[in-house]
């Protein structure tokens, strides 16, 4: 089942592709990555590494990234079993209500395909280099946490107005009736990393290794090495949006 997943990423056409704007690939260097292809429409993109092309050695990698630690995931999507144990685990130790989330798992099926091939596509808050949320709430209830770089909600700011919502190009937030706040993926900041813990509760969770988390700073994170490298395609999504999301997708 899932070889028909990795044919189809692997095999994406770049008919009808939009060009990737200047400034997207000018932001992108900045943190050592460089566009190299753009497929389906534009809606995903490849990059490689400056230090695999040449352009830059691991340290000055290191230091082009703008937070210590750098907070990432990486999905590998070809081995998503849907089996959901990610969102309980979040539901969990987040304290997230059965009508809210903060990780999904998406489904699309390829026609293509003559048994209806089901694609799995997990997704969260992209907690982005440049996030419309954070630029379109009125009382910066939302902000983004100017050492981790981790999106987060300072929840007594909140008006619950619902123009963060409004603003995600990745509909990764939701309305908390009991906070009267809008609630949404904080990487489990406040439930483990702040307390000394290394790794979300949807990544621990994960039988099938699809949630992969770490620091994009650190060359020996499996996070740097997953997005800095050159054997498979490596993509975000809405790239459009200029967002500039630090959640990348790839396959095994």
């Amino acid at each position: 089942m899932f070889k028909g997943i990795k044919d189809w990423l692997l095999n994406l056409k770049n008919e009808g592709v939009e060009q990737v704007p200047d400034e997207t690939k000018r932001e992108f260097l900045k943190i050592g990555l460089i566009i190299t292809g753009v497929f389906a429409g534009g809606s995903l993109f490849s990059v490689v590494s400056r230090v695999a092309e040449g352009f830059a050695t691991p340290e000055e990698l290191r230091e082009s990234y703008p937070y210590k630690p750098h907070y990432s995931m990486v999905f590998k999507v070809d081995r998503c079993i849907d089996c959901e144990l990610c969102m309980e685990a979040c539901r969990k130790t987040n304290n997230v209500p059965e009508y809210g989330w903060r990780t999904m798992i998406l489904r699309r099926y390829d026609e293509s395909a003559l048994d209806q091939k089901v694609m799995f596509m997990p997704i969260l808050c992209n907690h982005c280099n440049n996030p419309p949320c954070v630029r379109a709430c009125p009382t910066k209830a939302t902000y983004k946490d100017k050492k981790t770089g981790i999106v987060r909600m300072a929840s007594y700011k909140c008006l619950g107005c619902k123009v963060c919502m409004a603003a995600c190009p990745y509909n990764a937030r939701y309305f908390n009736e009991e906070k009267h706040a809008i609630d949404k993926c904080d990487f489990c900041w406040e439930s483990r990393l702040s307390k000394g813990m290394t790794i979300t509760a949807c990544a621990e969770a994960c039988p099938a290794g699809v949630r992969i988390f770490g620091d994009l700073s650190d060359p020996n994170s499996e996070v740097y090495k997953l997005v800095h490298q050159l054997a498979k395609p490596v993509w975000v999504l809405k790239p459009e949006t200029n967002a500039k999301p630090n959640v990348f997708y790839t396959i095994s």
